[in-house]
């Protein structure tokens, strides 16, 4: 049966701590190496793998194209407005003519229906590297970034401030698949939906206090409040500047409370300078992590791991 990863879920949770094991042990393994160096046992050695960009990116087109160089195969890299994806053939035929070609998709788009359709006809692995619904390959770096730094899963306290968006959706999943608990505090309005809710099978609420969501936290997480394809509205930035991470915020969380961002970061808006540049932080060694959590995922599609 072909491996899909659409959501966290698809994995589950023996899936998804078998991918962070692994990530953290290749990373591991890789210290001092170039960055072009292919792992020494090239699990993915002739495979090739098409990516499919229908958003702007950065780190999830930087991070998959290089995690599976590393892995031993090749990409073919695609934005959707040069293929004939982007003057009308469906997704359905795109993912039954890229199937013929090549041994995975990885597609980054807005509807979440494009990449459950893509699954669909596809006869190889499809991994969602964002829609507008969920962002499972982002969540899957934080969580090993959220190792790292010394922490365990089970029963953390991550604090979401803003935004009740897909990046959120996908943690609040993670909560529930691995035994930690999601608050988010996100003005009225642009709350997360009550599906999203359910995604954390009781480990996450909602509250409209940032004070209250980030006491006793161990972990701040926040995001841009204007998303791709969103016009830059005045409303909904007034409506969020009460969220905004700031250093007194960060004091009101646990003593050793980390700080991470997806990025790219709207500096001072959602989160202020001495926050994302402080001893706190870990937005970088997490947006290094979407590589090695690629990688991860990439082996857990081919039957690798988990």
């Amino acid at each position: 049966m072909t491996r899909h990863f659409l959501d966290l879920s698809d994995a589950g949770t023996a899936g998804i701590q078998a991918m962070l094991d692994d990530a953290i042990a290749r990373k591991k393994a890789r210290a001092g190496w170039t960055k072009g160096r292919v792992d020494a046992d090239a699990p993915l050695a002739g495979h090739v793998l098409a990516m499919v960009f229908e958003k702007n990116s950065t780190r999830t087109r930087v991070s998959f194209d290089m995690a599976i160089r590393q892995l031993g195969g090749t990409s073919i890299v695609m934005d959707a407005g040069s293929m004939q994806l982007g003057r009308g053939e469906t997704i359905a035929d795109t993912a039954r003519i890229l199937s013929g070609y090549c041994d995975a998709i990885m597609i980054r788009t807005d509807d979440h229906q494009k990449v459950v359709d893509m699954a669909k006809y596809a006869s190889v692995p499809v991994i969602n590297g964002l829609t507008d619904a969920s962002h499972p390959c982002q969540i899957m770096a934080d969580m090993e970034t959220i190792l790292e730094a010394g922490f365990a899963l089970p029963g953390l306290k991550v604090a979401w401030l803003g935004d009740g968006n897909n990046v959120l959706a996908s943690i609040m999943e993670a909560g529930g698949l691995m035994g930690f608990d999601v608050v988010a505090a996100c003005p009225q309005g642009y709350q997360p939906t009550d599906e999203d809710l359910a995604r954390g099978k009781g480990r996450a609420r909602v509250v409209g206090d940032p004070r209250e969501a980030v006491e006793g936290a161990d972990i701040i997480v926040t995001d841009t409040w204007i998303s791709m394809g969103q016009a830059h509205a005045e409303a909904k930035l007034a409506a969020m500047m009460p969220f905004q991470v700031t250093e007194a915020l960060m004091a009101a969380a646990k003593p050793n409370a980390r700080f991470l961002h997806c990025l790219p970061a709207h500096r001072g808006e959602e989160v202020v300078d001495a926050v994302i540049d402080g001893p706190q932080s870990l937005i970088w060694q997490e947006a290094e992590n979407r590589l090695h959590a690629q990688k991860a995922v990439l082996r857990w599609c081919f039957g690798q791991i988990g």
